[in-house]
């Protein structure tokens, strides 16, 4: 269903248009927090409603986290009447809530409203049989149901609503595109098709839990949690799964072990590094998902990365897993996006708009290399947003200063303290449409002077480039890193000459013919590639660009030979 400029639009920039819920994508409501909100059978009032969207970060991991431990996943039989299959779960307990996906066959989530109903399934479940094959005997929350007599009983077809675990494929976007009114509706049916559903967001806090269940037959108090994509709200149906074992309410406990005449602590393995630790650490958990973790394939232990992780496919849930141990600035960062995403909706329809546009025209990519990364590409848009007039959203900076004492965090030596209070932050006066946004957003960046200037969100300014790398954005947190290190000249001009190029489309077409010729228009024309109909005026348009590319090899030639002459001044 289009959504028409002006009503439901609106709605949605306010944070209540209705989005998807189960099977037919349209049940849930949008809040301020991005994620769609779990279907209720009433209304809910307007302090209610402010009420869930200013929930902290921590809150929300906290409820996510709990919901999960009292969560199942079951494989269904190819017939499944689902009315049954309730009644026999609601034997062993309240059934809170529940949802059916495709992957390998129909398989629910069932969500109870208290754990020990869990349990009480658990101990009416039995082993697999081995006469094929011999089962490692771990029980764990993945069930198979079988139905006793298939023949003898009598299903009944009632067509099973099916939640979506995967974004529709550009060719329909496009379609629905056109059927919108305006480029801001467009990017609002954008928003809606792609982002995570409340379903999608319940899968993935099961797989952390799963996993940290094999994680606690090693280290009792630990957790394993999502971060990134999966918890800062801009996470797309489809993406990966990134998740890090937590031992940080292990180290709370020390804390209450104070009184007493005696000085307690653990008798631990001492290592000679945190590096080293962190890579046993791995290779237990991975050696343990890879031979005892039910559905749990392809692991590869890639211990000696920057930051040590183990990827393996949970087949259970259909996600591909990325694991490491305690990545305390990359949960910050994480947190500052679910803040950002959190204050205003049209942060997130235009990062969804930017980054599907962008991997359209292959300037991002999944796999690692010199071409700009979803997170590059989002904290370019968190700058741009911070550099309208009047802001859109604060500076690392201004978020700072509103921190009180519980949210200071220092780490290492980098200072991650910002404000954790939604209502401690001022809403924007900037009142700019989306579809102003993202034109003026490929004006901004198609004319950025890359040569000379950074991104530096901490501030929300452009400073002087520290060194000379095609792309720099400093680290919001790290302030010695750049985030985009990897981009190379090639692919930093090919992300201008598109940018350059979108604005013109935006600027110099004709709506109104092109909805009579059946032609793509606003966000639909920006989402086919150029090089297929607009050769020619994306020649027109890169016509600058070599000069530019002639005067940043001089810049890189006289900088090495500069560094070249002290080095052999120092010789």
């Amino acid at each position: 269903m289009a959504l028409r400029a002006g009503g439901p639009a609106l709605e949605l920039l306010r944070g209540r248009l209705r989005l998807p819920g189960p099977g037919a994508r349209g049940h849930a409501r949008l809040g301020r927090s991005g994620a769609a909100a779990q279907p209720a059978a009433e209304e809910p009032g307007e302090d209610a409603e402010v009420s869930t969207r200013k929930k902290t970060f921590a809150e929300v991991q906290t409820e996510r986290l709990d919901q999960a431990e009292r969560t199942v996943l079951i494989k269904c039989p190819s017939k499944l009447n689902e009315k049954t299959l309730l009644q026999y779960l609601s034997s062993h307990g309240n059934v809170k809530s529940h949802f059916f996906f495709e992957n390998r066959g129909i398989s629910a989530l069932i969500e109870f409203s208290e754990k020990s109903s869990i349990a009480s399934l658990q101990d009416a479940v039995g082993i697999p049989s081995a006469s094929e094959h011999h089962v490692v005997p771990f029980k764990s929350r993945l069930f198979t149901f079988t139905l006793k007599n298939p023949v003898s009983q009598h299903v009944e077809e009632t067509p099973l609503h099916l939640s979506p675990q995967c974004h529709i494929p550009v060719k329909d976007l496009i379609e629905k595109l056109c059927l919108a009114d305006s480029v801001s509706s467009q990017m609002c049916i954008l928003l809606n098709e792609y982002q995570l559903t409340e379903e999608n967001i319940k899968l993935r806090f099961l797989a952390c839990s799963l996993v940290r269940d094999f994680a606690r037959a090693y280290f009792p108090d630990s957790t394993v949690k999502p971060f990134g994509s999966s918890v800062n709200t801009f996470g797309k149906l489809g993406s990966d799964v990134d998740m890090f074992l937590d031992f940080g309410d292990t180290g709370k406990h020390a804390t209450k072990m104070k009184k007493g005449p005696f000085e307690m602590e653990y008798q631990m393995k001492r290592l000679p590094s945190e590096r080293l630790a962190t890579q046993r650490i791995l290779s237990v958990i991975g050696d343990c998902l890879d031979n005892f973790g039910p559905g749990c394939v392809n692991v590869q232990k890639i211990l000696n990365a920057r930051c040590p992780l183990v990827k393996f496919s949970h087949q259970p849930t259909g996600f591909q897993c990325d694991l490491s141990v305690s990545n305390s600035i990359a949960i910050r960062s994480s947190e500052l996006l679910y803040i950002y995403g959190s204050l205003d909706s049209r942060v997130r329809a235009l990062v969804f708009t930017i980054r599907c546009w962008a991997r359209v025209h292959g300037l991002t990519n999944s796999a690692p290399g010199t071409w700009i990364t979803n997170f590059s590409l989002t904290m370019m848009v968190m700058f741009f947003l911070q550099r309208r007039s009047p802001p859109i959203i604060p500076t690392l900076d201004q978020l700072k200063a509103l921190a009180d004492e519980k949210d200071k965090h220092i780490i290492g030596r980098y200072d991650c303290s910002f404000v954790s209070d939604l209502r401690k932050i001022k809403p924007t006066k900037n009142t700019e449409t989306l579809d102003v946004l993202l034109g003026e957003f490929f004006e901004y960046f198609g004319n950025f002077d890359f040569r000379k200037n950074s991104l530096n969100l901490r501030k929300g300014k452009e400073v002087n480039k520290p060194e000379s790398s095609p792309l720099y954005i400093w680290n919001p947190f790290e302030q010695d890193l750049n985030i985009s290190k990897n981009v190379n000249q090639p692919q930093l001009e090919k992300f201008v000459a598109m940018a350059r190029e979108s604005a013109w489309i935006l600027q110099k077409e004709d709506k109104a013919q092109q909805m009579i010729n059946k032609e793509p228009w606003g966000l639909a024309a920006l989402l086919i590639p150029f090089g297929k109909n607009n050769s020619n005026k994306m020649r027109n348009r890169m016509k600058g660009i070599g000069s530019e590319t002639i005067r940043s090899l001089l810049d890189s030639l006289k900088l090495n030979n500069a560094n070249s002459q002290q080095k052999a001044v120092g010789k």
